[in-house]
């Protein structure tokens, strides 16, 4: 373990870092700044968004990570994973929506007050799994990344296919896509942006190409089903499209893995600063911090946490149909643009605190990183469970959505591909996004009365 220890802090220069947000950007290891700050830790630590101390997932993590010697009491774990968070005063929405829906059964306030208790659970989700990942090595702490940093989503996404909601799954997907790309892309640059108005703020635009053409791949998995559909030139009607939604999603799969390895192994300084290479192992060194809770207690902490959202989800998407009515808001709105801010909205003042603290390329990494993981992993993954519980998901996201993410990655690849950011052009990517749900808001998703599941009788 101290040989170990002591070749990473010799060798800090090709150590690893891995993003653990909520979030996706959870293995956009590219779009460090100088210090290597751990995009995991962007609203995670600290237990608030005041101040983001940053730590090292390389291999046996550093000198200043001593697990063995960490032990929690049981009230001791439960007072910094519960009661050290100030968003944790969400929780008790959770257990009221339950009661609610026991007592009242209005879907309207179930819907809200689950949206509401699952965004603290989210969060604290990914500061478990940032403890955990501390434990380990990078690939293993990517494994869990790419596991538990959008497992809120996924949670959700299955529940959904469980009880048939195929739109469901694919919109709030999408809109996990849509929300990061310009919402928490523009917040950030136009945060960054007010605070450094007399210049511009770099970041390397290599990293954001690569990215980019990840995005543009998952375009173009999802945009010839749905072409194929709409030509009507399939080969088996109905069967020829489901098909090669469940190829595509695999070989999508394979590039991911692929480009985990890219980022892990071949290419880990390809986006460290050439001029920030002499100050690392300073840097790094200072910014590391011992664990706060051990490796059993992440474990447990994220069964828990797994199993609450799993339980919280099951009322909201049970919601989601009732909401609708109740509300008067179309299913695709409460898909494309409500779901999303579930999962998202801790890695999102995460961003936009990064940002202000002029290290655009951590914001950056959350923003595209979280969005290329639930494009080149999520999404196909769906599909693939989908394909063994029999429920057939495709990737025929229907033209109007496949659209809008298209024109939305061709938007913010042509704003990165300078490099620089601005807030002008943090404004103009919000005002997409503000475009975007104004369209979601008065679409209406014919597809979707076909998902309606029968509901079991109670």
């Amino acid at each position: 373990m101290d040989n170990s220890n002591n070749k990473n802090a010799n060798n800090d220069a090709s150590m690893v870092r891995i993003h653990s947000s909520a979030e996706i950007g959870s293995l956009d290891l590219d779009y460090e700044d100088q210090s290597l700050v751990s995009p995991e830790s962007l609203a995670r630590k600290k237990h608030s968004f005041d101040e983001v101390p940053h730590r090292s997932l390389s291999s046996g993590a550093s000198d200043h990570c001593c697990p063995l010697f960490m032990r929690n009491s049981v009230a001791e774990s439960i007072k910094i994973v519960v009661f050290s968070a100030k968003i944790n005063l969400l929780m008790p929405f959770g257990p009221l929506a339950i009661l609610v829906d026991q007592f009242s059964g209005h879907h309207g306030w179930v819907f809200f007050l689950s949206l509401l208790g699952i965004i603290p659970l989210a969060e604290r989700l990914g500061y478990a799994t940032e403890q955990l990942a501390c434990f380990t090595g990078p690939t293993v702490g990517g494994l869990l990344n790419a596991t538990f940093g959008n497992a809120t989503e996924l949670i959700i996404s299955i529940y959904a296919l469980r009880n048939g909601m195929i739109r469901v799954v694919q919109q709030s997907l999408l809109g996990s896509i849509l929300s990061n790309m310009l919402l928490v892309l523009g917040c950030a640059f136009l945060a960054g942006g007010l605070v450094y108005s007399k210049r511009e703020q770099v970041f390397n635009k290599g990293a954001a190409s690569v990215s980019s053409g990840l995005l543009l791949m998952a375009v173009m998995g999802l945009l010839l089903p749905a072409v194929l559909h709409s030509t009507h030139t399939e080969l088996h009607f109905g069967k020829s499209e489901l098909a090669l939604s469940r190829f595509t999603s695999c070989i999508m799969l394979v590039a991911y893995a692929a480009y985990l390895v890219f980022q892990l192994k071949s290419q880990q300084n390809l986006y460290i600063p050439v001029d920030e290479g002499d100050s690392q192992n300073e840097e790094a060194s200072e910014d590391e911090e011992i664990p706060e809770i051990s490796k059993w207690e992440s474990i447990i902490w994220l069964s828990i946490l797994t199993a609450w959202i799993s339980i919280l989800s099951e009322y909201l998407v049970d919601a989601i149909e009732g909401a609708s009515v109740k509300l008067n808001v179309p299913v695709a709105f409460i898909s494309v643009i409500l779901l999303p801010i579930v999962g998202n909205a801790a890695e999102h003042a995460g961003a936009v605190m990064f940002a202000m603290k002029d290290k655009i390329d951590i914001s950056l990494g959350v923003a595209i990183g979280s969005s290329t993981q639930i494009s080149m992993f999520g999404v196909p993954f769906c599909v693939v469970v989908g394909w063994m519980i029999g429920c057939p998901m495709d990737l025929n996201f229907q033209l109007f959505e496949t659209a809008s993410l298209f024109m939305t990655v061709l938007v913010v690849a042509f704003m990165v591909q300078e490099g620089t950011s601005n807030y002008f052009k943090g404004l103009m990517l919000i005002l997409c996004y503000v475009i975007v749900a104004a369209s979601y808001f008065v679409h209406v998703d014919p597809k979707s009365v076909e998902d309606k599941p029968s509901k079991p009788s109670h």
